[in-house]
C-alpha cells in the first residue's frame, strides 16, 4: 500500500537501496521528523515527500530533513515543488520564485553548488558569513536562474559566482583572523601601560 504525506500529515521518506535515516538502516516507507538526517548509499535513491513537494536524492547524497527546507551536505537533489520548499547548501540558499510548481536540480560536488531551474525559475543567493543578522540582506549575493538555465556559486559562506575575483585572496580572513587580532590588540595595551609608567618622565630628557 502507498503511503503518501498527505495520509499521514507530515512526512514520508520512501528508500531503495541501502539508505541510512540518522544512520540506520532506513524501511521502505517511514515518516519523518525535524532534523533526521537521510543518507543514500551509491547503489541507492530515496524521496522525500511534504504536502505540495517532493525531493528525489540521487546516489551518494547526504540530506538533513526540515519541513521548510532541505539541507543538502553534499550530493544532489531534484526538487519539485508548489509551496516554496528551499534548500540550503552551506552559505547557499535556492528559493522557487513564486508559489507555484517549480521544479530544479541542486547539486554540490568538491564545494561547487550547480542549480539547474526545469520549470519556472529560482533565486540562488549567497550570504556572507560576517553579514549581522539585521544587515543580511544587504550582505548577500542573489541572482535569478531562469528555466532552462544553470548557474554555478561556492558553497562556501561569502562565496560568490565561480571564477569571479576582486578581493585579494585571503586577505579578509587573515585580517579578522583571531591569531591577527589578539597579538595586534597586545601591543597596543602594551604601548599603553609603557605611555602610563613613563609619563613623568619625558621621552627625550634634557639630561639623564
Amino acid at each position: 500500500m502507498s503511503v503518501s504525506a498527505e495520509d499521514t500529515g507530515g512526512a514520508i521518506l520512501h528508500s531503495s537501496g541501502n539508505v541510512l535515516l540518522n544512520q540506520n538502516p532506513a524501511p521502505a516507507t517511514s515518516a519523518l521528523r525535524s532534523d533526521d538526517l537521510i543518507e543514500t548509499q551509491s547503489n541507492a535513491i530515496a524521496r522525500i515527500e511534504i504536502t505540495g513537494s517532493a525531493a528525489d536524492m540521487n546516489p551518494g547524497t547526504v540530506v538533513q530533513f526540515n519541513s521548510a527546507e532541505l539541507i543538502l551536505d553534499h550530493g544532489s537533489l531534484s526538487v519539485n515543488t508548489s509551496r516554496g520548499l528551499k534548500v540550503r547548501v552551506g552559505c547557499v540558499t535556492v528559493t522557487p520564485v513564486r508559489l507555484e510548481w517549480t521544479h530544479f536540480n541542486v547539486s554540490d560536488v568538491d564545494g561547487k553548488v550547480t542549480v539547474a531551474a526545469l520549470k519556472n525559475d529560482v533565486y540562488i543567493e549567497s550570504r556572507s558569513a560576517n553579514a549581522q543578522p539585521a544587515k543580511q540582506s544587504a550582505r548577500s549575493d542573489r541572482a535569478i536562474v531562469r528555466e532552462g538555465e544553470q548557474k554555478s556559486r561556492e558553497e562556501k559562506c561569502g562565496g560568490a559566482t565561480l571564477k569571479e575575483s576582486g578581493v585579494t585572496p585571503g586577505s579578509g580572513a587573515l585580517m579578522s583572523s583571531p591569531y591577527v587580532l589578539w597579538p595586534a590588540a597586545g601591543v597596543i595595551v602594551g604601548v599603553a601601560w609603557w605611555a602610563i609608567c613613563r609619563g613623568d618622565d619625558p621621552i627625550s630628557p634634557d639630561h639623564p
